[in-house]
């Protein structure tokens, strides 16, 4: 592990009940000893969570346990939605936000005045008072023709105006420190934090994987699939090889974890453990 501690963060989605707004309550009491650097909260496609994210980052403003970071999409929205949005979250005393696309919502055809994670970023910095973050795909963006396409775009967008990227999740290092090196060579410099995904149900994430392009090791798929009636072997199993591949990151010098909790605390904290933090 590199000599100084790494930044901890963590993402949440905004809780549609009573019960899910206990267990959200549950994890931010569990993470307050990791010292988070934030906290941010997602946005469904076309803004479709826009009134809980509100809620969700006005609530942990409140509680101060550490800021929180709205992630914000624009695809189907409107320069005006986003002004108001945006003035909303500056009279919460957000300072940063997460600016992504997201995906037009069903039925939806047309994408309207912003087409690309750019076009949100650079409104973002014109508008002003805020740090923008932006995703990066270790392993070509799902939608992406190819690589090379898919690198330019993320150098864009970084000219746009981001000052830090954080990683879809990636079970294969390698990639995350290819993708390091090739936005090197370009002359980006903004740091790369590194998106984790801990493993507390495998079904559940082969799905996602399956859906966002996230490669799983042939090797983390036959040791879960060998200990498919042993749900806590797999956890076991899961926060072991996660968690090595998070130190050799932080050895290569990549400045943070940014962990996507799904608003669970146990298997994080289980990574973090091993990680001795």
């Amino acid at each position: 592990m590199s000599q100084s501690r790494p930044e901890l963060s963590v993402e949440f989605f905004p809780p549609k009940n009573a019960q899910g707004e206990e267990r959200l309550a549950e994890c931010l009491q569990a993470f307050r000893s990791l010292g988070l650097a934030y906290a941010s909260v997602t946005y469904g496609a076309g803004g479709s969570t826009q009134t809980r994210t509100l809620a969700t980052v006005a609530l942990l403003q409140k509680r101060g346990d550490f800021p929180a970071v709205p992630h914000l999409t624009c695809i189907g929205s409107t320069p005006e939605g986003i002004r108001e949005l945006l003035r909303q979250y500056r009279e919460l005393g957000i300072q940063k936000i997460v600016a992504l696309r997201g995906d037009l919502p069903a039925g939806m055809d047309n994408p309207g005045a912003f087409r690309h994670a750019a076009d949100l970023v650079a409104f973002i910095r014109d508008f002003g008072g805020f740090e923008v973050l932006a995703s990066a795909y270790p392993e070509v963006h799902p939608q992406a023709e190819n690589a090379v396409q898919d690198l330019h775009y993320l150098a864009v967008k970084v000219q746009a105006g981001v000052s830090g990227l954080i990683t879809q999740y990636c079970y294969n290092p390698d990639a995350i420190l290819q993708l390091r090196d090739a936005l090197a060579r370009l002359g980006v410099t903004v740091p790369l934090t590194v998106g984790v995904m801990p493993i507390s149900n495998y079904e559940q994430i082969a799905r996602f994987s399956a859906q966002c392009g996230a490669e799983i090791p042939r090797y983390l798929r036959l040791g879960m699939e060998a200990l498919a009636q042993d749900p806590a072997g797999q956890r076991e199993l899961a926060a072991d090889l996660v968690a090595r591949q998070c130190a050799l990151l932080l050895r290569e010098g990549l400045p943070g974890l940014h962990f996507y909790t799904l608003n669970q605390a146990e298997a994080t904290l289980a990574i973090t453990q091993r990680l001795g933090i």
